[in-house]
């Protein structure tokens, strides 16, 4: 068997943003998802994260809820890293991929709408 790739997984976090409901997909429609094998070392480093596998996304920009209109933010953009989310998918054999991918996906984009990581436990045990 061989393990999805890069393509693969932007295939599904595509289709999990393209089945947000109204107005979340409006929202979303401009920020760009790019999946990368891996976090950079610079970045693991600036996280202070010490085990690349315990990063499968990061939401890179100015949240919806900080923006000025004053002042034009560049692009934001959603890393999923595939290597670590593939071996939480195998870690855990309770989810499937696209689950999991779907997962990531939002967890990430609701980082964009403005939520922090407490607001997104509260709703979504998964996080928790």
């Amino acid at each position: 068997m061989i393990a999805p790739d890069i393509e693969d997984l932007r295939k599904i976090a595509e289709a999990t943003r393209a089945a947000f409901p109204s107005p979340f997909a409006g929202l979303a429609a401009d920020v760009r998802l790019s999946v990368e094998d891996w976090p950079s070392d610079n970045l693991l480093d600036e996280m202070e994260i010490e085990d690349a596998y315990n990063l499968t996304g990061l939401y890179e920009g100015v949240a919806l809820t900080q923006r000025s209109v004053d002042y034009p933010d560049p692009p934001s953009t959603i890393f999923l890293f595939r290597r670590p989310i593939l071996d939480e998918w195998a870690a855990r054999g309770d989810v499937t991929l696209e689950a999991l991918v779907a997962h990531v996906t939002v967890h990430e984009f609701a980082h964009h709408f403005g939520w922090s990581d407490s607001d997104i436990a509260r709703i979504d045990e998964w996080w928790t």
